[in-house]
């Protein structure tokens, strides 16, 4: 048995490292995020490790496939790959098959694990493994890899989110308002949509910013309009909201970027209702961060619920490799997926959703797009 562990900034990405190393057959023991690499303790960056394994005795049902499947290089081993760590992890890997707490057999219950540590909901992620068991029933399951039940796992996800709603960057409603807590990338996106807006649809965009909490906020606004060449106006109550509305009459669309507080507390919503009108003619845009916690980003959700939400927008989903907000968002909550962002780039670094897309983004790449 062959352990080793990875390390790299996102699943993806140590997933395929995985695959190329170990091959489709390898089993994935445990994962984790830690801090990497920074300077006297600070300026660190978010990474996972994951801790693979590998049987070097191949099924006999998979050696055809095994057969069309490019050579496999693997590494020397190195000095991080000690016979204690070997042992440790092998330890931790019978633990997990004789454990009485199990939810299935050992195979499945790897993939499950990988789901929850998705921060997907609990009950959504039991449903979608006991209907992937149920798929299995007949066939013999302890001959089945990870990635042939993460790909069943990626279909089954894909299955449930075949009627979803996901809206994309184009936007029917001609003013809309980007709401969320601080820190998001709400400005970012604004400067992302209205770039998107302009040189793929020929709109005419106007910007407004009601976010006089920050000066470097109006600042970061003003530089994005300036480079767009588009008209912006700062407005401190809903009296200068209604003016700055009325001038932008003629225009296509009107991004408005709103301040960003603590909406995990009720009484800044209440305090954003008084600067801001919500109502159907008025799209509004719901932005997180998928570095936050699933927990912290449900409650959020929560605080917004009985405002007339339009759509989701999720940003930073390069700086994280747990996705399984989007799913919870999107299933649970029954709410549209606008987009993702993942990079500071303006027009670019927006990802425009799918099922197959998601379904990719929560099985590590393993359910190909």
């Amino acid at each position: 048995m062959k352990v080793k562990k990875y390390v790299a900034p996102t699943m993806p990405e140590a997933m395929n490292k995985i695959r190329k190393e170990l091959g489709s057959d390898a089993v994935i023991l445990n994962s984790k995020e830690i801090d990497k690499g920074g300077f006297l303790g600070l300026f660190k960056k978010r990474h996972i490790e994951v801790v693979a394994a590998l049987d070097p005795q191949p099924n006999p049902e998979r050696k055809q496939d095994a057969a069309k499947r490019p050579p496999i290089t693997r590494n020397p081993k190195t000095a991080d790959d000690s016979v204690i760590n070997e042992i440790r992890q092998l330890k931790k890997m019978v633990e997990l098959q004789a454990g009485n707490d199990r939810d299935y057999s050992a195979g499945y219950q790897v993939v499950y694990d990988y789901l929850i540590n998705q921060e997907i909901d609990g009950s959504l992620a039991k449903e979608i493994m006991d209907n992937v068991v149920g798929k299995h029933a007949e066939q013999d399951t302890e001959s089945l890899g990870q990635e042939t039940i993460l790909q069943d796992v990626g279909h089954e996800i894909e299955k449930r989110l075949s009627a979803h709603r996901f809206s994309g960057v184009s936007i029917d409603k001609k003013l809309v308002q980007f709401v969320g807590p601080t820190g998001v990338g709400k400005t970012t996106t604004i400067a992302k949509v209205a770039a998107s807006s302009m040189l793929k649809e020929n709109k005419r965009v106007a910007l407004i910013t009601a976010d006089t909490y920050r000066i470097a906020a109006i600042e970061q606004l003003k530089t994005y309009a300036n480079i767009l060449n588009v008209p912006l106006e700062v407005v401190y109550d809903l009296n200068d909201y209604q003016a700055a509305v009325e001038k932008f009459a003629s225009y296509d669309l009107v991004l408005v970027d709103t301040a960003g507080r603590n909406y995990r507390d009720e009484k800044y919503v209440k305090e954003l209702q008084k600067t801001l009108p919500f109502n159907a003619e008025i799209g509004t845009c719901l932005v997180l961060s998928l570095t936050a916690r699933n927990h912290d980003i449900m409650e959020i959700y929560e605080q917004f619920q009985h405002l007339p939400v339009d759509d989701v927008i999720f940003t930073k989903a390069d700086e994280t490799g747990q996705y399984g907000s989007i799913l919870n968002i999107a299933l649970i909550k029954q709410t549209s997926i606008a987009f993702i962002t993942n990079g500071q780039d303006v027009p670019d670094d927006i990802v425009e959703l799918s099922s197959k897309h998601i379904a990719n983004l929560l099985t590590g790449g393993c359910y190909d797009v």
